[in-house]
């Protein structure tokens, strides 16, 4: 059954993870999955292994029979973009095991600086849900549908870049998996259509991107906590709270962005992802030119130092750095909630 489900036959080779990985320590475990850091004996490098739960992933998979679906090593290998943690490759274990074997990022998890909503998140949230963004715009040009866009499934590296970790619940947009039916993903970023098991398509992953930039801001969702299918109901029948009541000092223009991100009938919203990355872009821009004049209008005896403005990570961060300017003060020195961050220094992610 197992050897069916995942696309696998008797003559693909099998691998001791015992043997051929040194085990560091578990540093993710999700609800089929466990990740260790692990060091590669055959090339030395540290990597990030995940091993699926052989019962629950066959449970999930069953859901697709008849359809030529791939499976999470399958999608994770076309995935090459900056955004996206790199898998090196994947196969099967000697205890019939999917296996994948990703670059290791050396960083946390944007839930937990969501959690804390400190001065990192503060100074560069904005740059984070750019790349957010054009990760997931990424994944759409390549004819996926993520369906589990939340903070669990992205790090934030120590050079401030962010990476998607996680398709397992990954599908193709295509016809047959649109189809009503498959409810799956994290219940408190479910889109009203997705919950209702009606046809879906990659705008189910707009209003998760939604979601969880509302959560940068606001360090909670749109609606009051959503543990089950019950409580999430409250995203057919009862209107997200408007962003700006929750955090008065964000940009108007950044909240209505996230706001449509929300809306109930997916027609409502941004019908592509890059439209919000544009929006977030222009708001950035705008908020260094703000910080700037507001560094002009400082005495220049005032202590004050000029630093640089950070760039979003992405095809695009020089032409967002030549419109935003070269120099303005320190994003700390500021009042707003959203405003931007200096460049920091660059670190490399251990692989």
């Amino acid at each position: 059954m197992f050897d069916k489900l995942f696309g696998r036959n008797k003559s693909h080779e099998t691998v001791d993870i015992n043997r051929r990985f040194n085990l560091i320590g578990r540093v993710g475990q999700g609800s089929m999955s466990k990740v260790w850091k692990a060091t590669d004996l055959r090339t030395g490098k540290t990597v990030a292994l995940k091993v699926l739960d052989k019962e629950k992933t066959a449970r999930y998979e069953a859901r697709f029979q008849g359809l030529k679906k791939p499976n999470e090593g399958e999608v994770a290998m076309t995935l090459h973009h900056p955004n996206i943690v790199k898998t090196l490759e994947f196969g099967w274990t000697i205890e019939d095991e999917m296996y994948l074997v990703m670059e290791y990022v050396e960083g946390v998890g944007l839930s937990l600086l969501v959690d804390l909503q400190n001065e990192e998140m503060k100074r560069y949230r904005i740059r984070y849900m750019i790349q957010i963004g054009e990760a997931l715009q990424y994944f759409h040009q390549q004819n996926w549908i993520h369906r589990d866009i939340c903070p669990r499934n992205v790090m934030v590296a120590e050079d401030k870049q962010i990476k998607l970790i996680d398709f397992g619940l990954v599908v193709p947009n295509t016809a047959e998996f649109r189809k009503p039916g498959n409810r799956t993903g994290t219940a408190s970023y479910m889109a009203p259509e997705l919950i209702k098991r009606q046809t879906t398509d990659h705008r189910i992953d707009i209003f998760s991107y939604a979601v969880t930039c509302y959560e940068m801001y606001a360090k909670r969702g749109p609606w009051d906590a959503a543990m089950t299918i019950d409580a999430v109901l409250q995203h057919i029948n009862k209107p997200p709270l408007e962003l700006a009541t929750v955090v008065p000092k964000i940009d108007k223009r950044i909240a209505s962005t996230i706001m449509k991100g929300l809306a109930t009938n997916p027609d409502d919203r941004w019908q592509q992802v890059s439209d919000m990355v544009s929006e977030f872009r222009q708001a950035e821009i705008r908020l260094v030119q703000a910080a700037r004049d507001s560094a002009a209008r400082k005495s220049s005896d005032s202590g004050s130092e000029d630093g640089s403005v950070a760039p979003s990570a992405g095809t695009s961060s020089k032409a967002s750095a030549k419109s935003a300017g070269k120099a303005i003060a320190p994003a700390s020195k500021s009042s707003r909630d959203d405003s931007p961050a200096p460049r920091p220094k660059k670190k490399k992610s251990a692989e």
